[in-house]
């Protein structure tokens, strides 16, 4: 089995940064398949064009524009891509980086489809930061990517703890959110009062309802301005009342507006 080592990765490499203990990619895809493999360090995948598939162990991902992985320090996977254009955002942390800010290599293991559009958000930013060319990118980057294994690491450790409709709702909000919904339909569905549900929300989740069903609105529009559709189609298909609401939203949640995290795609 092949073995990746630092900074390596399949395909074109068009753009490399290295800071901190961190290696970043820009990389185009360009092998219809990679066979099983694994790389030296752990690192996460931003997928931002195009589409794959990656298999590991236990099970196989589908992945389109704005799919987020983490992989494991020698975690075996395979890749499959179809005949389009594919480029994939990679953060390789290397074990001076772990020490650096006193983080067990091992606290997080495995590799996973990370779904939470909070943590796909602090991604975005960290992608964004890297391409606005500005002198404070190592502390912006390093600030961010505490933040989503803070998350990465109190999610594990709660994993036993929390109740069975956690989980649920977050299905049915990533299946639903473009809906209309309604706290006492939620409430109904998942056997909950309505102010048990409100407030409890908010503790595993770190936010309201409302707050929640905007960033998975937000999440996937992002990978919707990889396409030609015009901000109000996206808008629309991501359930925003108007282009406005969308634009308004977008930039409470990821800094800059549509347009311009658009342009930064092209960069």
């Amino acid at each position: 089995m092949k073995s990746l080592h630092h900074g390596e990765f399949f395909g074109t490499t068009n753009e490399t940064l290295h800071f901190g203990g961190l290696t970043i990619t820009d990389t185009e895809y360009t092998h219809p398949y990679v066979d099983w493999h694994y790389h030296e360090n752990p690192y996460f995948t931003f997928l931002l064009q195009g589409n794959m598939a990656e298999g590991n162990k236990k099970e196989m991902y589908d992945c389109s524009a704005g799919t987020l992985l983490y992989h494991h320090w020698e975690d075996a996977h395979y890749n499959i891509k179809p005949d389009i254009f594919t480029r994939g955002f990679h953060l390789e942390l290397t074990k001076d980086w772990f020490e650096q800010f006193d983080i067990s290599k091992d606290c997080i293991e495995g590799s996973f489809n990370l779904k939470d559009p909070d943590i796909k958000l602090l991604m975005h930013q960290i992608f964004r930061e890297t391409k606005m060319n500005d002198p404070g990118i190592e502390l912006s980057v390093h600030e961010l990517l505490l933040n989503i294994f803070s998350r990465l690491t109190g999610k594990a450790e709660n994993a036993d703890k929390k109740p069975k409709w956690v989980g649920e709702i977050d299905e049915i909000l990533h299946g639903s959110f473009t809906e209309k919904l309604s706290l006492t339909e939620l409430s109904k569905t998942l056997d909950i009062h309505p102010v048990h549900l409100s407030r409890d929300f908010q503790k595993h989740f770190h936010c309201t309802l409302g707050t929640y069903i905007r960033k998975l609105k937000i999440s996937t529009s992002l990978a919707l301005l990889n396409t030609e559709k015009s901000l109000t189609e996206i808008a629309l298909e991501c359930g925003f009342a108007d282009q406005s609401h969308f634009i308004r939203s977008f930039r409470e949640n990821v800094g800059i507006t549509p347009l311009h995290y658009k342009n930064l795609l092209k960069k």
